[in-house]
């Protein structure tokens, strides 16, 4: 299987992300007689999930408990975006890049005893695909479905069929480049037909997949409650017998539990709490690998932020630096692209928006707003800790200041995480937002064509910018199978969105997570989110 997993990986023009520090292999502890190990881990996080259907979500919270509930068709070797086996055991490519044959594997069942087979994957991406699908329930969305495969005029994916029970072949319209990386995807996870089918809109606070955890029980902004799948198919695994995840959305009273023994692994530790977690013994640092980037968006729906000459106006006024020093501890670096540098594709000779108050002014008079924008804008402002972003808030009001200092009058808003989602999603009532993102799968059409262009209007592109110079280049860089040539297109695409400025990207961070000392196994992931299948304690 070597030579086709090395095809495959050719065909997608895939690179390794940064890999994240590895903890020493060792076999888990034998306790002393009488001794009980550790089986539980409550994990403390910032913000509830939206749901827990991962098809109908793009928030990093969701996906946290769709990594441990379901199983995709391939996944990520550990610290990496690196496609390796999953469901599926083995997979071959047509020489035209146009037919994808995966060979699944034989024994696994859904949480609720049925099987996982071809069907149940023909029945997961029939009713992502299909607009008028009866398992599309009020509310649904497929953004990422039309974000990685296309909007309904122009889909990727032309076919996927059974051709026996453990084969299914994917069909395509035309090459896509990092098709098998967006396989891996948690968007992409399998799910029960059955449950589908008898839970309908229940489905999306009662998920059913073949993962190693089965979901129990989710009390909203509180906790979501996991146990071992005692039929997992990964021999011996997992590990542990149950995961809670808790949402404490203050960062100091998160870490507080942590020190007191309430939790054993954190998310978004405050830069400032740094020193004391390397002093403390009983506590681990943990480091994800900086692979996002937060920003700040426009309405382009919403005068006079459909004006290019307003928004690069907003982008010379606000102080990068000043923000990474005061919220980050000099844990990030200014963003100037709308990926990491860490990425293939990006484009180093970009130059950034200087912070340049006057040269802000200068503009908006150009504008036609010599003593700045009339009225007052609102500027949604993230209610919870992310990981490119440990206090939206406070960030928000140092821009709210910057922004001030040039006749520009803003009003924060900050509803509850997915509230603030679907305002921004649907952009009627903010005017400016802040978000980020986090990579999915280690290619540039993932943060690019995800986040910005016109295709991805109403689901990832919460600016509703729209560019017909931009997006030729984006369908292009997709298809083409030469890694060179993308790399130009993506370095081209990155010109194109800097002039039009939809957004002021701020920040690429390192985002820095916290851990009790005797807690192994656990390899943080590029993408934001990890399964914890191997991990234990000491």
């Amino acid at each position: 299987m070597m030579s086709v997993l090395a095809i495959s990986l050719a065909v997608s023009g895939c690179s390794k992300t940064p890999e994240a520090p590895k903890q020493e292999a060792s076999k888990q502890d034998t306790p002393a007689p009488g001794k009980k190990v550790q089986d539980t881990l409550i994990v403390g996080r910032g913000g509830d999930s939206a749901n827990l259907d991962p098809a109908i979500v793009t928030d990093g919270e969701s996906i946290k408990i769709a990594q441990q509930v379901f199983d995709k068709l391939l996944e990520y070797k550990p610290g990496t975006t690196e496609v390796q086996p999953g469901l599926a055991e083995s997979w071959k490519v047509s020489p035209d890049g146009l037919v994808y044959t995966f060979t699944l594997r034989k024994g696994v069942k859904f949480h609720d005893g049925t099987d996982f087979n071809a069907d149940a994957v023909v029945f997961n991406f029939n009713r992502w695909s299909d607009p008028k699908s009866p398992y599309k329930f009020q509310g649904d969305s497929f953004d990422y479905y039309n974000s990685m495969f296309g909007i309904e005029t122009a889909r990727v994916i032309k076919e996927v069929k059974a051709v026996d029970a453990n084969t299914v072949q994917f069909t395509l319209n035309k090459p896509q480049a990092p098709f098998l990386q967006n396989i891996a995807m948690p968007a992409f996870s399998i799910g029960s037909p059955k449950a589908i089918q008898e839970k309908k809109e229940k489905f999306k606070s009662e998920p059913v997949g073949t993962g190693p955890f089965v979901f129990k029980e989710w009390k909203r902004n509180d906790s979501i409650t996991l146990e071992k799948n005692p039929n997992y198919w990964k021999q011996g695994l997992p590990k542990l017998n149950k995961v809670i995840v808790r949402t404490i959305p203050d960062n100091s009273a998160r870490y507080t539990a942590l020190q007191n023994n309430e939790l054993d692994l954190i998310e978004g530790v405050n830069p400032d709490d740094l020193k004391t977690l390397e002093a403390n013994k009983n506590l681990q640092k943990v480091v994800r690998p900086s692979f996002n980037v937060g920003y700040l968006g426009f309405n382009l729906k919403k005068k006079p932020f459909d004006d290019p000459k307003v928004r690069q106006a907003l982008n010379y006024a606000v102080n990068k630096k000043a923000i990474i020093s005061a919220f980050f501890a000099g844990l990030a670096e200014p963003a100037v692209n709308p990926m990491p540098p860490s990425l293939w594709g990006y484009n180093k000779d970009i130059q950034d928006y200087p912070y340049d108050l006057e040269k802000a002014k200068a503009l908006l008079k150009e504008a036609g707003y010599p003593n700045g924008l009339p009225g007052e804008y609102t500027f949604y402002a993230m209610p919870v800790s992310r990981p490119y972003m440990p206090d939206g808030k406070k960030v928000a009001e140092a821009i709210q200041a910057d922004f001030a200092k040039i006749g520009v009058k803003t009003k924060i808003a900050s509803p509850e995480w997915a509230t603030y989602l679907e305002d921004a999603k649907k952009g009627e009532k903010d005017d400016m937002y802040m978000l980020g993102w986090t990579g999915d799968n280690g290619d540039p059409d993932n943060f690019i064509y995800s986040l910005l262009d016109k295709d991805t209007v109403g689901g990832n592109n919460r600016s509703f910018y729209a560019s017909e110079e931009l997006h030729p280049l984006l369908v292009e860089a997709q298809s083409a199978t030469d890694k060179a040539k993308r790399e130009e297109l993506y370095k081209k695409a990155q010109v194109i969105i800097k002039k039009d400025a939809p957004w002021v990207p701020l920040v690429h961070s390192t985002p820095l997570m916290a851990a009790k000392a005797n807690l192994a196994g656990f390899v943080p992931s590029p993408t934001g989110s990890e399964a914890y299948t191997d991990v234990y304690f000491k």
